[in-house]
């Protein structure tokens, strides 16, 4: 997909500030479409927008369809008049997932009564249209998230045998007994998607597309393979036979054990990708271009026999790669992916994105360990069809990544900056001169992680891979983004014709 020369900004909504513990899509959304919009910005890329579970990775989440309550902005639900009293301001430094989860939910069961209550026809009629527009995947979610509250959180393989195999009789008394949970469930993705369809409007007016993250795989404990368990390699008890990960690699000496259940590919092609088809189409109305993480698991993917400590001991499965996308074009069109191409990238794997026409990723980070590293921007195709990140999310800031790089590569960082005329003399002013180096560089679109904007350090990390817990946590606080910060990086942006 040929893009502009243009830049974006890496930030997860959960990230933004405001007073309810955690960002929602309510005025700071708006307010960081206003910023970016001023620093001449032409995307905002987030992370995936699922309900997420326990270790609260967007990577985990309960549905690839449904999106997470906790962005609703509570102040919405005042002005709706369902919620008569707000809980009074948390302006918290990081998100506090286990207070979040002990107070949201309770706040939101008083506004959903409160709709009940006090809705308008014309408020109720537009959830009854939303309702039955996404019935495909949203009566299968609510009833899941009614019958997990139900049995206190356990895993679907763990519910009464009638209901881990979705025995019709059982499955209609769990909706009779349970509809007031499960109508909670639909009208909280009324609200979701409300709100995001009302964001990405302000975005478009402002001259700003969004960029999502389609993760390759969905969590075990999920609605979707809870609903569609013959999609995926699971036993008779439902528990996986063979999970997903990736071999050792730059992250993780042990590979890293991602845990989620592997598709039964022939399955989904005997009917005609058709759960996928779904899945893009759902994505294409959320966002303007759609990442898929973990791309080359679409060519082969590393598979791990459940029970395995780590994910050294797995081996490489062929995937459906380009025909699954051709299935998906022959219905949905031209798809505006970007394909997350990093990891063990194979001649395979290369020549399906190139075939398909996607963009690749080029991270800077991993740029500096000599002259023949194919992420150093010297190195991109001439026709500059790839995405050049200082970072990701999974990757340290710029600063923290110096600060405790060997020092060779600290060395090469300054010899090649100081060749690109891009001036870095303290440690300080890494973050500004990677931003500048992916600026410049001939790749069409460049994408920067808040944090290095901000020229903050390792405290600002999103996810430490491989680490289960205290991620996803990162807020920047309400003031950081000044008038100044944006002129100046439209300057810079301008300088490189990316504006």
């Amino acid at each position: 997909m040929p893009l502009e020369r243009s830049f974006g900004v890496l930030l997860h909504p959960t990230s933004l500030p405001g007073p309810w513990g955690i960002g929602t899509l309510g005025p700071a959304a708006r307010a960081f479409l206003d910023w970016l919009a001023t620093a001449g910005a032409r995307w905002w890329q987030v992370l995936p927008l699922g309900p997420t579970g326990y270790g609260d990775s967007p990577y985990q989440a309960f549905s690839a369809f449904a999106g997470n309550p906790y962005l609703i902005d509570p102040g919405r639900l005042q002005q709706k008049g369902w919620l008569e009293e707000a809980p009074p301001p948390i302006h918290a430094e990081r998100v506090d997932y286990g207070w979040l989860y002990r107070t949201r939910w309770p706040l939101l069961r008083k506004a959903y009564a409160g709709f009940q209550k006090r809705a308008t026809p014309e408020e109720k009629a537009a959830l009854e249209a939303f309702v039955k527009a996404e019935k495909g995947w949203l009566e299968d979610y609510a009833l899941f998230m009614a019958l997990k509250d139900r049995f206190d959180g356990k895993p679907w393989n763990q519910w009464p045998p009638e209901l881990r195999s979705r025995e019709p009789q059982a499955l209609q008394q769990a909706k009779e007994e349970l509809a007031q949970e499960v109508g909670f469930h639909r009208w909280l993705q009324w609200l979701f998607y409300s709100a995001w369809a009302e964001l990405r409007a302000y975005a478009e007016a402002q001259g700003v597309g969004l960029i999502g993250d389609m993760p390759i795989f969905v969590a075990f404990d999920s609605a979707d393979v809870w609903a569609h368990p013959e999609y995926f390699h699971l036993d008779a008890a439902g528990q996986p036979t063979v999970v997903a990960g990736v071999p050792p690699d730059y992250f993780s000496e042990k590979g890293q054990l991602w845990g989620n259940p592997l598709y039964r590919w022939e399955a989904m092609e005997e009917e005609g990708f058709s759960w996928w088809i779904e899945r893009f189409r759902q994505a294409l109305r959320l966002y303007h271009l759609v990442r898929i993480d973990h791309f080359r698991g679409f060519e082969a993917y590393w598979a791990v026999p459940f029970g395995r400590p780590d994910a050294v001991e797995g081996r490489w499965v062929k995937a459906p790669g380009e025909k699954l996308f051709r299935a998906a074009e022959a219905v949905l069109g031209k798809m505006p992916i970007l394909a997350e191409d990093l990891g063990v990238i194979t001649p395979e794997v290369e020549a399906l994105r190139e075939a398909l026409g996607f963009p690749g990723m080029k991270v800077l980070q991993f740029a500096f360990t000599g002259e023949e590293n194919a992420f150093l921007p010297h190195h991109y195709p001439a026709h500059g069809n790839v995405v050049v990140y200082s970072g990701t999310h999974d990757n340290d800031t710029s600063l923290g990544w110096y600060r405790t790089a060997p020092e060779t590569e600290r060395a090469f960082l300054r010899r090649y900056l100081a060749r690109e005329g891009i001036r870095c003399l303290a440690e300080q002013e890494v973050p500004g001169a990677l931003a500048e180096l992916a600026l410049k560089s001939p790749a069409r679109l460049a994408i920067l992680p808040l944090q290095d904007l901000l020229g903050l350090g390792s405290e600002a990390r999103m996810n430490h891979p491989g680490r289960p817990e205290g991620n996803w946590a990162w807020r920047y606080p309400a003031g950081a983004l000044s008038a100044e910060l944006a002129q100046s990086l439209r300057a810079l942006a301008a300088s490189h014709g990316r504006v």
